[in-house]
């Protein structure tokens, strides 16, 4: 049969039997059994330093696992095959967008480059040849004394004709001028098509001389590409990584080699992930105003705990849910100016998630366990110490929130918690209450 439930008197009955016997055993080990005298009973009160319950409304704080990386990052390679010449950057350093980096030995391309533009003149010489009209022009000469001969003949059959008929000139006359005429038209329509060929053949020739022309321009650029491909820049601004490969060796074959990564830090872009229900609650409390206000900015924490001096803030969250993880992955962007962040370190981003009205507030060290309890010491007025179980929130800075057994004001001991006990009588020392900022931390 469960035994019924423990009530708030009878639980503080049992921490402070507890805490009588533990208080009872220590003494009576460090007395060695020996009866007390009347002087050391009659010894003044324990100094204790006490610090009042402090009630105040503070933001609650989710802190998530973050991973940085740049925003661009370019692999610089080796495009075409050449001995690395020089190395002309300080390895882990800023270098600027257009810095030369590498230079490849360039006389291979060079040369190309030199043989390119001589087939450039020559096609170009090609072309002027093939443009002009000589043959062209012969050949519409012949068709023009063949039309004046085929005229000639023709007259000559006109006029001859009726001669022959009235038998005024020999019939072989006229006969000898019609095979003229014939012979005039056969020559003359050899003569077109030797102008057609002309023609043909002419516009045939420009175009090989043409497309000569086209082909070595090509040849130019590719070769000028070569050469400039021997002098490799950073296309971005950021920190040139270590070399992959040392002055002195064949680089670009059978592939681009990498040579070095440029990577751009500033802004550092941070990695986080989300977990589903965490993302639904704090895009409820955003839809919902609850968020405090001017939110956005994000804290980054550093490996070694410390806080990244510039704020945070998100720019991408992922199209969908992780389904093999739960969580959903956002991108932040911090800006960078000293190129602290690197790539690839590990901290944790803080961001507000809603605020805790009227929280109460105790130091983390004044607050003790027993008997998987949560307690701290309370003076009274009459500077009477008093066990209490409290009940702790989430932590805030180097405090906790208390949801429940203290009231606002009430004093606690934050030094000397392992000098006193129930019911015995101190003497406080205030410490003043610290004005520092502190962050109600969920931790993920």
């Amino acid at each position: 049969m469960p035994l019924p439930p423990e009530s708030h008197s009878e639980r503080i009955g049992r921490l402070y039997r507890a805490l009588l016997i533990a208080t009872s055993t220590l003494l009576l080990a460090h007395c060695g059994g020996k009866k007390e005298s009347s002087t050391e009973q009659a010894a003044p009160p324990v100094s204790v330093v006490v610090q009042p319950v402090v009630q105040k409304t503070v933001p609650i704080y989710t802190e998530l696992t973050a991973r940085t990386d740049a925003t661009s990052s370019v692999e610089i390679r080796a495009r075409v095959k050449a001995y690395l010449k020089t190395q002309n950057y300080k390895e882990g350093t800023l270098v600027k967008k257009g810095q030369v980096l590498f230079t490849l030995d360039p006389r291979e391309y060079q040369a190309q480059l030199q043989e390119a533009r001589a087939q450039l003149d020559k096609a170009n010489a090609d072309l002027k040849q093939a443009q002009e009209k000589t043959v062209v022009t012969t050949a519409e000469a012949n068709v023009r004394i063949a039309e004046a001969a085929l005229n000639k003949a023709n007259q000559d059959v006109n006029r001859l004709k009726p001669l022959a008929e009235l038998r005024a000139v020999p019939r072989q006359d006229y006969e000898d001028a019609l095979a003229r005429q014939q012979a005039a038209i056969a020559d003359l329509e050899g003569k077109q098509a030797s102008l057609n060929t002309a023609k043909v053949n002419q516009a045939a020739q420009i175009e090989l001389a043409q497309a000569a022309v086209a082909a070595a321009k090509g040849k130019i650029i590719e070769a000028q590409l070569n050469v400039e491909y021997c002098t490799i820049r950073s296309p971005i601004d950021g920190i040139a990584g270590i070399r992959q490969v040392a002055p002195g060796n064949l680089v670009g074959q059978p592939d681009a080699t990498l040579l070095t990564t440029v990577s751009d830090v500033n802004p550092v872009r941070v990695y986080i992930s989300i977990s589903e229900a965490d993302y639904l609650q704090y895009s409820r409390l955003r839809s919902q105003g609850k968020l405090k206000a001017g939110a956005t900015p994000l804290e980054l924490i550093l490996a070694d705990g410390s806080v990244f001096p510039q704020k945070g803030r998100l720019i991408i969250a992922d199209r969908a849910v992780d389904l093999k993880t739960g969580t959903l992955n956002l991108v932040a962007e911090f800006a960078n100016p000293k190129e602290t962040l690197r790539p690839g370190q590990f901290g944790r981003v803080r961001f507000a998630e809603t605020i805790a009205q009227n929280a109460l507030l105790v130091p983390q060290k004044a607050v003790t366990e027993l008997l998987a309890t949560k307690i701290v010491f309370v003076v009274s007025k009459e500077n009477k110490v008093e066990l209490r179980s409290v009940t702790l929130g989430d932590r805030v800075g180097e405090d906790y929130i208390v949801t429940a057994g203290l009231k606002p004001g009430e004093r606690i001991v934050v030094e000397g918690i392992q000098k006193v006990r129930p019911g015995v009588t101190v003497t406080p020392t205030a410490r003043p209450v610290t004005s520092e900022k502190g962050y109600a931390t969920r931790m993920q």
